[in-house]
C-alpha cells in the first residue's frame, strides 16, 4: 500500500516505529508528525522518523490520505475532536490503541461526520521502552494486528487498514472491537498487571536490601514490561476495566487454588501445576 501522505499523531515507540517503516520501505510519498513538545521536533525530524514535524495537530493532519492516531487512548477522541476539519473527505482514519471497543464508538461517527473513515487497529507489537528514541523499522514485521470490524465499517476501508498493516510486515487479524477487548485482557493486560505487581513487591523498600541483590534473570525477565509508560497502562486498565477485573478474578482464583496446594503438601497437584504451564507454553511456541 502506497500513499502519496501519511500522518501520524503521536511519536512514540509505535508511532516513530510506523514513521521509519513506512520511509524505509518507500510506502509514503510524505510522512508528517504530531508531537506534543516543540523539544520533540528536533529529535523526531534528526532520527529520520517524519519528513515534518510539527506541534500543531491540524496541519500534520491536513492533506494526508492516511492518519494514525499513536497516542495515549485519552487522548485519542480530544485530538480527533481537534483536527476534525483538517481531515480530508475520503481519508483513512485508524489508531494503534490497546482497547477498542471505547475508541470504536467514539472515533466511527466523528470520521464519518466529515467523510472519512475509521478503522480501528491494534499492531501486537512494542517494547518496554517508550519515545521517539526505542523507534525501530522493523518492530512491526511477522506481528499480528488486530482490525476491527463494525457493521458500519466500509469494507474498503477495512481492506485498506490490512494492507496498510500488510505493508508494514505484519500479519492483518479482523475481529469485533468487543472480542478483541476480551481476549487482550488475558494475554496483554494481565501480564502487565502482573508484572508491575511483581516488581511492586518484590523490590518495595518495606522488604531487606539484600531482595534486590536476589533478583536474576527469571525475575528480570518476567518484569521486563513493567518498564512500560504508566501513563498508557493506566488508560488501558481502565478502558478496559470490565475485562481485566473478570480475568484478574479468575487468575487470582487459581493462585489460589495453587496456595492450597502448597499447604496441603500436596505434590502431585504442585507438579501438574507447572508441567501444564511448561507444556502449554511449548505447544505454543513450537506452533510459531
Amino acid at each position: 500500500m502506497h500513499c502519496p501522505k501519511v500522518a501520524l499523531v503521536g511519536l512514540g515507540l509505535l508511532g516513530g516505529s510506523i514513521g521509519l517503516a513506512l520511509k524505509e520501505r518507500r510506502l509514503a510519498g510524505f510522512v508528517s508528525g504530531y508531537v506534543r513538545r516543540a523539544a520533540s521536533v528536533a529529535e523526531c525530524e534528526a532520527l529520520g522518523i517524519a519528513d515534518h514535524v510539527t506541534t500543531n495537530v491540524n496541519e500534520a493532519v491536513d492533506g494526508a490520505d492516511v492518519v494514525i492516531l499513536c497516542t495515549p487512548l485519552c487522548q485519542m477522541a480530544p485530538l480527533a475532536a481537534t483536527f476534525l476539519p483538517s481531515l480530508k473527505s475520503g481519508a483513512l482514519l485508524t489508531d494503534v490503541g490497546s482497547v477498542k471497543s471505547s475508541v470504536v464508538e467514539s472515533l466511527e461517527p466523528m470520521a464519518a461526520s466529515v467523510g472519512a473513515a475509521f478503522v480501528g487497529s491494534h499492531p501486537m507489537a512494542g517494547t518496554e521502552k517508550t519515545g521517539p528514541k526505542g523507534a525501530r523499522p522493523d518492530l512491526f514485521e511477522n506481528a499480528v494486528c488486530v482490525v476491527t470490524a463494525t457493521p458500519r465499517t466500509d469494507p474498503d476501508s477495512l481492506s485498506r487498514t490490512q494492507a496498510l498493516w500488510a505493508s508494514l510486515g505484519m500479519k492483518p487479524m479482523v475481529l469485533t472491537p468487543e472480542r478483541h477487548d476480551d481476549l487482550v485482557s488475558r494475554s496483554s493486560h494481565l501480564p502487565h498487571v502482573v508484572a508491575a505487581e511483581l516488581a511492586n513487591y518484590v523490590l518495595s523498600p518495606a522488604l531487606p536490601p539484600e531482595q534486590a541483590s536476589l533478583c536474576a534473570t527469571g525475575f528480570k525477565d518476567c518484569t521486563r514490561i513493567a518498564s512500560g509508560s504508566p501513563e498508557m497502562w493506566r488508560d488501558i486498565a481502565i478502558e478496559n476495566r470490565v475485562n481485566l477485573i473478570k480475568v484478574l478474578g479468575v487468575f487470582i482464583e487459581d493462585l489460589q487454588e495453587f496456595q492450597i496446594a502448597l499447604q496441603r503438601g500436596d505434590e502431585k497437584s504442585v507438579e501438574e501445576f507447572f508441567r501444564s504451564a511448561k507444556r502449554r507454553r511449548d505447544d505454543w511456541i513450537s506452533g510459531g
